[in-house]
């Protein structure tokens, strides 16, 4: 059987939604929380040339713009519209007067190097900005440098180091260390260099389970903790269960002594290895701020005054329109200049839509900022997209990384939205809400006789929160990182 081959040409016709750059970029901006985009306006300040920084426009006296004896309508500020792809904005460029050259004589040239006079703004920021600190291997490693020991268990402990984690633990045994390493020493080198470790700053370093972290910690505390160290190392499985009474016995002591010994060792660290190195907790700045008005309503605004007003140079404006200059020149500049505007509209339409989401929440969760979490509404994010007229991925856009500062402290944005219960009044809850309800009956509790889930589900029941499952409850304990009643219960 024979098979032939051809080829041969068709002709279809579909459409495609292609994004174009400017869209990307505005897409790109609006999902940009404050800090990042003041990271972007920075980038783009020293990518684009013809981008500056400004100061804020003044306001002019009975809303009029300022006259400019020396302006001609050729030197009218460069606003390039939405219509026509820009084309009639620029065709307006190229048809502006030759008196570039004229302005270039009477200004002089644009940049000059700094004077002993004017500081290196960039350089002093340098120059300011704290160290990022030692690392907790680069921290043991300085002390283990200076440890009188010999060249074996040396390499053992510089190799013990480079195992802990963040934490300061110890995730490997030694077997496995022995065998996986290729250096000359034995398992009774790593079993001393572990014995000297475990001596280092901080103090609980090296450690290979929590219980050895406090016991290393008790052991370099000034203060006597032998009736804790007693407790740790003789009924560490019956204090993880919470047999306070049968610990008490056997120890030969009340129950109150073993209270007081775990209220001691509450105060210990259990990752001690955090204490050096670098901090990774980054200030969270609000981009939106709510407060209340005299009208029983609250206002929005925008925490905007961070990022700088942005402009495009006037000189390099006037060199565009200068018809002497060779074309690529030119080139260079409209593309700089219309890649400065587009922008600056994508910061624009940022502020614009944020500012428009941020107030459509705040009149849906009206309640919430009154009286608290437990006044939270079930609000989907297709609800705010309908009354704001745009898609719900741009409110998702908009929302995310995006934090508000209202009179029940700096919240997500994101944490507006949420699924709820219907109780039986036809009033609907939001799981956020349950799960602060659920937190209070826990901390109001009787801890002597702790709630089990299905008497929090009653009590949430009987707050209104709906006819809950307890399955339900279990897990919204959990996301809570509440314990079992077992384990919340205090003798």
């Amino acid at each position: 059987m024979a098979m032939k081959l051809s080829m041969t040409g068709q002709m279809r016709m579909e459409q495609r939604m292609k994004l174009a750059p400017r869209m990307i970029q505005s897409m790109e901006i609006l999902q940009l929380p404050l800090l990042a985009l003041q990271e972007r306006i920075e980038a783009e300040l020293n990518s684009n040339p013809v981008l500056e920084a400004g100061e804020q426009a003044q306001s002019q006296t009975d809303g009029e713009p300022e006259a400019d004896s020396d302006s001609t309508p050729d030197e009218q500020e460069l606003v390039v519209g939405d219509d026509n792809d820009h084309v009639e904005d620029f065709q307006r460029l190229d048809a502006i007067g030759e008196d570039f050259d004229d302005y270039l004589n009477n200004t002089g040239p644009l940049y000059t190097q700094p004077t002993g006079g004017d500081p290196d703004k960039k350089m002093e920021a340098l120059m300011n900005t704290a160290d990022q600190g030692k690392s907790l291997d680069d921290w043991l490693k300085e002390q283990w440098r200076m440890a009188d020991v010999d060249e074996k268990v040396r390499a053992a402990g510089d190799l013990i180091i480079e195992y802990l984690d963040e934490k300061g633990y110890l995730t490997a045994g030694l077997e496995q260390l022995h065998n996986d390493d290729k250096h000359a020493f034995d398992i009774e080198h790593l079993q001393a260099a572990l014995q000297l470790v475990q001596k280092l700053d901080p103090p609980g370093v090296g450690a290979r389970d929590l219980r050895e972290c406090l016991l290393i910690q008790m052991r370099q505390l000034p203060e006597d903790l032998s009736f804790e160290s007693q407790l740790i190392s003789d009924h560490w499985a019956e204090l993880l269960e919470n047999h306070l009474p049968h610990i008490a016995k056997k120890m030969n002591c009340s129950v109150e002594r073993v209270n007081q010994a775990i209220e001691r060792l509450s105060k210990l660290d259990t990752s001690p290895g955090l204490v050096v190195g670098r901090n990774d907790n980054y200030p969270i700045n609000a981009d939106v701020i709510v407060e209340p008005n005299d009208q029983g309503g609250y206002d929005v605004e925008l925490t905007d005054s961070f990022a700088p007003t942005l402009r495009i140079n006037s000189f390099y404006k006037k060199m565009a329109r200068n018809r002497k200059i060779d074309n690529e020149t030119r080139e260079f500049l409209l593309k700089n200049i219309r890649s400065a505007q587009w922008f600056m509209d994508a910061i624009e339409q940022r502020k614009n839509t944020l500012l428009k989401v941020a107030r459509v929440i705040v009149r849906h969760q009206h309640d919430f900022f009154a009286r608290g979490k437990l006044y939270l509404k079930p609000l989907p994010m297709a609800v705010i997209a309908e009354q704001v007229g745009v898609h719900i991925a741009t409110v998702s856009r908009a929302v995310a990384g995006k934090y508000v500062q209202c009179p029940q402290g700096i919240l997500p944005l994101r944490s507006f939205f949420s699924g709820g219960l219907e109780n039986g009044d036809g009033h609907q809850r939001s799981y956020d809400a349950v799960k602060a309800k659920l937190q209070d009956i826990v901390d109001t509790e009787d801890k002597a006789k702790p709630l089990n889930d299905d008497d929090i589900r009653e009590k949430l029941a009987a707050a209104g929160m709906g006819n809950i499952a307890r399955r339900t409850v279990a897990k919204y304990r959990k996301l809570l990182n509440i314990p079992t009643a077992k384990f919340r219960r205090k003798y």
